[in-house]
């Protein structure tokens, strides 16, 4: 097994640091900063973290002796060696995690449920605490995205009939303004566009009507 000891992880040089899911400061003891690369244990963490393909959340990895002492860890803790990790498992299913973990060549697990977070070790194999109740779904359902939600608010539809119809009778103005300095031989067309101008200033009040509506309508939806 090889491993390297660091006064502190900041000492840690960029050659001597290969795992690129997770850094020194990560992995180094949390009450003194020291740090001991453990290669295998690491090189577990790193196939885990692949396996998964999500982050890892390390709450602890490697401790000194006297930070081991100062949290109340057993005296032969596998983070003593830099061969233990314990993760977080809000972002993970603690069965799929199990077996990720178990599938690389994780030995020792702890379950600490109340705690939110699961320790993994290289072992010897053995298993201790009570396993997370199995959740009925990994995750909640992710929300719709704002975007989604907007379209299909019938207040954003009412606004974008209404910007359309208004829109529509600008251009019928210009398109006459246009043909009416043009030839003499387009000119019976231009009195026909003065009443296409008013139908679309009239699907404008009515679009506009409509938005007014369903802007009350989804306020009102909200509330119940």
């Amino acid at each position: 097994m090889t491993s390297k000891f660091y006064n502190h992880w900041r000492d840690v040089p960029d050659t001597a640091w290969r795992w690129p899911n997770f850094s020194p400061s990560e992995i180094a003891c949390r009450g003194t900063g020291k740090l001991l690369i453990n290669e295998a244990a690491l090189d577990k963490l790193q196939a885990l973290r692949d396996r998964l393909g999500k982050p890892l959340i390390v709450r602890s990895a490697y401790r000194s002796p006297e930070h081991n002492r100062a949290v109340g860890g057993v005296t032969r803790s596998k983070h003593l060696v830099g061969a233990a990790f314990d993760i977080a498992m809000e972002n993970h299913d603690p069965v799929g995690f199990e077996a990720a973990a178990r599938e690389v060549g994780f030995l020792g697990f702890g379950f600490y449920a109340r705690s939110g977070f699961m320790h993994v070790d290289l072992g010897p194999a053995r298993q201790w605490g009570t396993r997370f109740p199995v959740r009925e779904t990994a995750f909640a359902v992710e929300p719709p995205l704002a975007r989604e939600a907007l379209a299909e608010s019938r207040t954003m539809k009412g606004g974008g009939a209404a910007g359309v119809a208004t829109l529509g009778a600008a251009g019928v103005e210009v398109v006459q303004n246009v043909l009416a300095e043009t030839q003499s031989a387009i000119l019976p067309l231009v009195p026909y566009l003065d009443p296409l101008r008013w139908v679309f200033i009239a699907a404008a009040l009515i679009s506009v009507s409509v938005t007014i509506y369903a802007r009350w309508d989804d306020w009102k939806r909200g509330q119940r």
